[in-house]
């Protein structure tokens, strides 16, 4: 793609979200939206690959829907109660309809159908961007929405949970993983959102360091399903030794980093006698588990047929820059020590 374009559309990007991030009218809030969405849509069908047309018009039509029901509803607020601020929500109505459009958007289950097929679609690069900036805005707005439905974000998280973790048990592509990898993290944010919404941000933040690593990972080992983990020892042993303790703070295990946003929100479910949610919840992350341990078994306890047609890649010198993924697997790895620090910051 021509750099300038690229530029273009990346400039689009960080304006629809930034926009969004700032209004306070449902308007404004919803033309930011939509220029988030036209950035991306050419990013998306760049390969000219039929499975990228596919994906990217399966993305619009389900964020046109999304942001059809969002101008419906805000509509339906101004007429209902004569406000069109974002804080001014009275009526029960235009907030459920509203919450479920963002749901919507961002791939909240059941409303997640469109989402894994999408991801499977794109290449890594434009894959990342989906999972973790694409989420900005959308959530920026659930975040303001107050008072908002409680049963309904309490239904659409543990539903996320429990549909991320059994979604991703039978995949054997990469992309589709994380999409379901996705939706689960997704229904943890959700369901602490009306209780602690700083605790919901911190989780947003580990969910994109954690997101990031395992990408750039996958992207540096050329990796796009199961089969192709087993060969990565050949072409990049020290990477081949970390994502496996990525994939594992995904999962949430001690002493990784992923293991501080659900303990803060398993504590915090039970301080709101919700410990029959709390427990679902943790249940539902072994889920997830099963499938990153699938992973790491791939990756390093497997060896490639070892035979006379079998190829094996050859180790070449990485022309990519690692700095970034350096800086990233290491937050993932090695950020539990901080959590003390965490809590006192993010849980007032």
């Amino acid at each position: 793609m021509n750099p300038y374009i690229l530029a273009t559309l990346l400039f689009g990007l960080g304006l629809g979200t930034t926009i969004t991030f700032a209004s306070s009218h449902w308007l404004f809030a919803w033309m930011g939206l939509e220029i988030n969405t036209l950035a991306i849509i050419p990013l998306m069908a760049q390969s000219h690959h039929p499975r990228a047309v596919e994906a990217t018009t399966k993305y619009f039509l389900a964020q046109a829907t999304a942001a059809a029901m969002l101008l419906f509803a805000s509509i339906s607020n101004a007429w209902l109660s004569g406000q069109w601020d974002i804080h001014q929500m009275s009526h029960p109505l235009p907030t459920t309809l509203i919450t479920l459009a963002l749901a919507l958007k961002i791939g909240l289950a059941p409303l997640h159908t469109w989402m894994p097929e999408v991801l499977q679609g794109l290449d890594l690069t434009t894959g990342l961007i989906l999972s973790t900036w694409q989420k900005l805005a959308p959530f920026c707005l659930l975040l303001q929405v107050q008072p908002a439905n409680a049963t309904l974000l309490l239904v659409l998280g543990i539903t996320s949970t429990l549909v991320g973790g059994w979604g991703g048990l039978n995949q054997t592509q990469l992309r589709k993983i994380l999409a379901y990898s996705s939706i689960a993290h997704l229904g943890w944010m959700i369901l602490v959102l009306q209780f602690s919404p700083s605790l919901t941000f911190l989780t947003l933040l580990v969910y994109f360091i954690m997101t990031f690593s395992l990408f750039i990972s996958f992207k540096i080992s050329n990796a796009t399903n199961i089969n192709t983990l087993a060969t990565s020892w050949a072409k990049a042993p020290a990477l081949t030794s970390i994502i496996p303790l990525i994939l594992l703070s995904l999962g949430g295990l001690p002493p990784l980093t992923g293991f501080l946003p659900k303990w803060l929100i398993l504590q915090e479910l039970t301080k709101q006698d919700l410990t029959p949610l709390a427990t679902v919840a943790a249940l539902s992350a072994l889920l997830s588990l099963f499938f990153y341990l699938r992973l790491s078994y791939a990756m390093t306890l497997t060896m490639t047929p070892n035979n006379l047609t079998a190829t094996l890649p050859w180790r070449l010198p990485s022309l990519q820059t690692t700095l970034p993924l350096a800086i990233a697997s290491s937050a993932t790895i090695c950020l539990l020590p901080l959590a003390p620090a965490t809590a006192a910051l993010f849980t007032w």
